[in-house]
């Protein structure tokens, strides 16, 4: 997403307890191996919860690679802040949540081919003075992020210190109760937190142009290398852009 990762004495921290009931060795199924994706499950349309469920592009994008390379899925939900932490671990076999390539993120684990380009996108009330990026430069302009995302580290990083958040959806409230004047996150998300709440809006220019891809650990060149073909052939035969298709293009409820 999108997403920068947190300290890492935090992220083993959220982590643990997660493993003990959810991340762990692949273990057989009916003679098939599972693959375990970790994700956070609060990230529409990538990654979210409809009836119990976890749904979204990542889920259904993941899911027809692990059919054709012999795998059954598992999806294990848990804070962004521990989501690639698990894969470093091998804990869990890939992480899937929106992640945006960084070059500090290679150092820490492998990325398939990019499956998408999305923006960091800056969303304020209607009747707001905010009107382009630079505007956001005044110190006393309170921006809201999701912790540990790539809108956080630009945020910090090039404007101020931002207020801090476990989700979007999260940050989005407390833009509507007055709690800060904008809010950066992912642009789909915020598409769909717009959809929900009339009251704001997305401004027409983004923060940043960036790729989502899946990550590995780095000893898993063979799962990485199976992964790429399979993006690769979903490319050719349209499936992949039939799924962006499905989520992307759909009419908001």
């Amino acid at each position: 997403m999108k997403r920068s990762l947190a300290l890492l004495s935090t992220a083993i921290l959220c982590c643990s307890a997660l493993f003990l009931t959810g991340c762990g060795d692949n273990q057989a199924n009916g003679g098939k191996k599972v693959l375990k994706m970790a994700t956070e499950a609060t990230f529409p349309p990538y990654e979210y919860f409809e009836n119990g469920k976890v749904c979204g592009i990542d889920v259904d994008i993941v899911t027809e690679i692990t059919k054709n390379l012999g795998y059954d899925l598992e999806v294990v939900d848990m804070k962004f802040d521990s989501v690639i932490l698990s894969v470093q671990t091998s804990k869990c076999d890939i992480a899937a949540s929106g992640i945006t390539v960084t070059e500090d993120r290679k150092k820490q684990i492998n990325f398939t081919h990019p499956y998408v380009t999305a923006a960091q996108v800056i969303i304020v009330p209607k009747e707001s003075k905010i009107a382009k990026p630079e505007d956001l430069k005044d110190e006393k302009i309170r921006i809201a992020v999701q912790q540990g995302t790539t809108g956080d580290s630009y945020v910090a990083t090039n404007l101020h210190e931002p207020l801090r958040y476990d989700n979007a959806g999260l940050a989005v409230a407390a833009l509507l109760a007055a709690k800060c004047e904008a809010v950066v996150c992912d642009s789909e998300p915020a598409k769909v937190h717009v959809s929900k709440h009339p009251e704001v809006k997305i401004l027409p220019i983004a923060l940043t142009s960036e790729e989502y891809a899946f990550a590995l650990n780095k000893k898993d060149t063979e799962l990485l290398d199976g992964f790429n073909k399979e993006l690769i052939k979903m490319r050719e035969n349209g499936k992949l852009q039939a799924i962006l298709d499905k989520y992307l293009n759909a009419k908001p409820e």
